[in-house]
């Protein structure tokens, strides 16, 4: 890839409010994320970086400890990492804190089962972490100028990405459910005439009052409301280009190129553009052997897959270190590289 095409590239994802780096898992995504977080410390731009990894290795990298709260790593770059868990956890219990605001006290044991079976359904804890994702999302460009996400293998990118559509759908066929739920609850409220809520009727176990239906209908609406406006927004950020941007990371070799050839194929159904790739641990010129020669030559068609593949895509060629980046001074030559490259 020519220098100048490096420069574009990488100028115009620093150049994004929202950057997402994706790619199979272990072709260097994180030190790539780290990488554009310092050089756009460097170039004077304040740069949150977030891990949704669940194996997060960026306080390995910078050597100090990352958690859910945002760390300062130097001058103009911060951190946060994003445990799933912890997330799953604090959405239920919010949850069940609004739920329990609606409902009569003699509910609470059966909102406690619900949000314990909810805990551990197949999908609670990506719903949570879409969820931060999205506030991080709304939040940070107001106090960033680019927030860059280190996110996790493909699959749950993808994932990742297709969420707010269909949450978007889930809150809006909840909404009609509980407008059906009201009109049926007014009508058996007539039929009931003068006998008291709580005497043998479910209804009673839901309001405490005659206004209380109303008003709890008009809560639990504005619930909703509020979620699916955050993940409206939040889809509106990921399709404008102006705003949002993804790299994708992948090494010359067969998996990795596939799986992306897959991902980029799946964004596109999203709408989704590509902005470049990072192809990683090239072998450099001066590696020599025979062991490494025959190395080049695999290296070399998985290259020009990569260059078939995806030829109309900027690209930037990174090359495989004598050493692994495990510390901030391995990090800092590396962040250097890619200056110089650009």
């Amino acid at each position: 890839m020519s220098q100048d095409s490096s420069s574009t590239l990488i100028d115009s994802l620093l150049q994004r409010r929202i950057l997402f780096v994706g790619g199979k898992g272990g072709v260097g995504k994180t030190t790539t994320a780290s990488a554009l977080g310092v050089l756009a410390a460097r170039r004077g731009r304040r740069c949150l970086l977030v891990s949704t990894d669940p194996a997060h290795s960026l306080g390995d990298l910078f050597g100090t400890r990352i958690g859910a709260r945002e760390t300062s790593l130097g001058d103009n770059l911060l951190a946060l990492e994003i445990d799933p868990d912890a997330e799953a956890d604090r959405y239920t219990a919010t949850v069940k804190a609004n739920m329990r605001g609606l409902v009569a006290p003699a509910m609470y044991g059966e909102i406690d089962r619900q949000m314990a079976l909810a805990r551990l359904a197949p999908g609670t804890g990506e719903a949570a972490l879409l969820e931060r994702v999205a506030d991080i999302m709304a939040e940070a460009p107001g106090r960033y100028d680019l927030v860059i996400f280190d996110t996790a293998p493909t699959g749950h990118t993808v994932r990742l990405l297709s969420l707010p559509e269909a949450m978007a759908a889930w809150t809006e066929g909840l909404l009609k459910h509980r407008e059906r739920s009201g009109k049926l609850g007014e009508v058996l409220s007539r039929l009931g005439g003068d006998r008291k809520r709580g005497q043998g009727d479910d209804l009673g176990q839901l309001s405490d009052g005659p206004e209380a239906g109303g008003d709890r209908r008009d809560r639990i609406r504005e619930l909703l409301l509020q979620r699916r406006r955050k993940f409206h927004r939040a889809r509106r950020l990921l399709l404008d280009p102006g705003t949002c941007g993804f790299v994708w990371v992948l090494v010359p070799e067969r998996l990795p190129v596939l799986e992306t050839r897959k991902a980029l194929e799946l964004l596109d159904t999203f709408d989704l553009r590509v902005q470049g790739l990072i192809v990683n641990r090239v072998l450099p010129p001066e590696a020599d052997g025979r062991f490494l020669e025959q190395r080049r030559v695999q290296e070399q068609t998985h290259l020009d897959d990569i260059e078939r593949h995806f030829g109309g895509l900027p690209r930037l060629r990174l090359p495989l270190l004598a050493r692994d980046i495990t510390d901030p001074q391995a990090l800092a030559r590396l962040v250097d590289l890619i200056a110089n490259e650009t």
